[in-house]
């Protein structure tokens, strides 16, 4: 994900019909509860790729923005379409929907029938498989082999097929961060005050005595908070796969491919007494349960140390500029990618499209022309960015990210990030050392499980009840676990998890079986 913005995260079920990306590029998207239409699109059997592709075509591309419109968006769509009119013959609409709107707007589309051929996908919340299964997305399979080689060629195999569904793929997942290591992140000036070792930093425990330092040598400093707002800490130090919605999971990212209900383990257990007493000894904020202030603006106002993330690389650069405080990152859990992980963000082709195969050309061309991806991510060069070298830009005199025509922040969403030019002041190798990331990381053992919660969803909605009365304050070590544990685990017991489970555990069996 772009290391300049988060995403605010969105189930694609809420994405069609009810208020996760985005935060941002990153929130945790599990643990939402998963809500979808009723209503089934009648299927248009248009996308087998044999379609008319030499006729001009107009399509519309939606995708959500988190700020003010751009004033000089109209150029950009104008200087997109010399590209597409020359490549693919066809012009494009872009279609910018606030993230507030975006639910709304995409819902109204859906279901009269409008415009739409391009539009991003969210598939945290485990709502993705319940719309495919409701005829709302078109199948990609037949569309990428005949008009996105260039798609298949630059992403991994097994990130592309992590979003099938019945042995389709419905969802192209945008080339990013495509897996996250969980660390700690920390003000460099106070390490650097009191001679702290980073590189012997490897576990919770090495955590702690760090924590123990900061609040005996700066006691007006919050030693740790529990990640960004609204998070607990085991939303950014993740020892499982949460299968993407977190109701039944994988501890370790395989335990032989059994769901468990995580709240019942003695890993659970032993992690938030862990945080209780942290949160006892006063290195957690008093008010981490409820606390709307985000890590940077905290970090910012001298009031905290550092803090628990999923991180990647960059990302201590990232964080150095959002504080304002030179910041440095320690890794605690090996880099995993997961189903979540990668379908957190896709692009997809809705079923009302009238042009499929000329909207997979166009997909194509934002996984493969650098020319197109750099007008998306940065505008028009002289007037929204000047070169400082080949492939590193800066805004021009007297241009910054508020008073400039046109700056999203968005890289991490318009196809392929790794073509996107370098900002001045980040590491002109981040790309590389983030293609070997998504290259190197583990991947769990359920990668690619796609979890259909249509036939539970009405546990999902209690279960979702009682995590949102009890996950804050035990994830936070606010609650104390010898009372609240047994009234979390008895209450997400009545609310049907285990019917969750078992559902999700031969959902699982079937799939395995598929791979063999």
């Amino acid at each position: 994900m772009n290391k300049r913005k988060k995403m605010m995260t969105m189930s694609l079920a809420m994405l069609m019909v009810t208020t996760f990306f985005l935060t941002a590029c990153g929130k945790d998207a599990s643990n939402q509860q998963v809500v979808s239409t009723n209503t089934t699109t009648a299927p248009n059997t248009n996308s087998s790729g044999k379609g008319d592709t030499k006729a001009p075509a107009e399509l519309t591309m939606a995708f959500p923005i988190y700020g003010a419109m751009p004033k000089d968006m109209n150029l950009i769509e104008e200087e997109v379409n010399k590209i597409t009119k020359a490549k693919i013959n066809a012009t494009v609409k872009l279609l910018p929907i606030n993230s507030g709107n975006w639910v709304q707007q995409t819902n109204l589309m859906m279901s009269s029938n409008d415009k739409l051929d391009l539009m991003t996908i969210n598939g945290g919340g485990g709502g993705y498989p319940s719309v495919v299964a409701k005829g709302q997305l078109k199948p990609l399979d037949d569309l990428i082999a005949q008009y996105g080689k260039g798609i298949s060629a630059v992403l991994d195999p097994a990130y592309l097929n992590a979003s099938k569904i019945d042995g389709k793929i419905y969802g192209v997942a945008s080339i990013r961060d495509l897996a996250k290591n969980y660390g700690l992140v920390m003000r460099k000036d106070i390490i650097d005050k009191y001679n702290i070792d980073i590189s012997k930093i490897k576990t919770l425990d090495d955590v702690e005595t760090v924590l123990k330092i900061v609040k005996e040598k700066e006691p007006d400093l919050t030693p740790i908070a529990s990640g960004g707002t609204g998070s607990t800490f085991l939303k950014v130090y993740r020892p499982e796969d949460p299968l993407v919605d977190g109701f039944g999971v994988l501890p370790r990212y395989d335990n032989n491919m059994k769901v468990v209900n995580y709240q019942e383990t003695p890993e659970y257990a032993e992690l938030i007494k862990r945080f209780r007493s942290w949160y006892k000894a006063g290195y957690v904020l008093k008010d981490a349960a409820t606390s709307q202030t985000s890590t940077s603006d905290l970090v910012k106002s001298g009031k905290l140390f550092g803090y628990l993330a999923g991180m990647k690389p960059g990302y201590d650069a990232q964080e150095s500029r959002a504080s304002t405080y030179p910041m440095v990152t320690v890794q605690l859990l090996e880099p995993v990618a997961t189903t979540g992980t990668i379908t957190n963000l896709m692009w997809g082709i809705p079923q009302i499209s009238k042009y499929p195969e000329r909207a997979m050309m166009l997909l194509n061309l934002l996984y493969t022309d650098k020319d197109l991806i750099n007008l998306l991510d940065w505008g028009i060069e002289g007037k929204h960015y000047v070169k400082v070298s080949e492939n590193m830009i800066d805004f021009p005199p007297g241009v910054d990210a508020k008073n400039s025509g046109y700056y999203l922040g968005l890289s991490w969403i318009f196809g392929n990030q790794f073509l996107s030019y370098v900002f001045k002041g980040d590491d002109p190798d981040i790309w590389k050392k983030m293609d070997e990331f998504n290259k190197n990381a583990k991947k769990s053992k359920a990668l690619g499980f796609n979890f259909n919660a249509e036939s539970v969803k009405t546990e999902i909605t209690a279960v979702t009840n009682v995590v949102n009365q009890y996950q804050k304050g035990l994830e936070t070590g606010t609650l104390d676990p010898d009372k609240a544990l047994p009234d979390y685990t008895a209450k997400l017991k009545a609310a049907g998890i285990d019917k969750i489970i078992q559902e999700k555990q031969k959902q699982l069996d079937e799939w395995v079986k598929t791979k063999k």
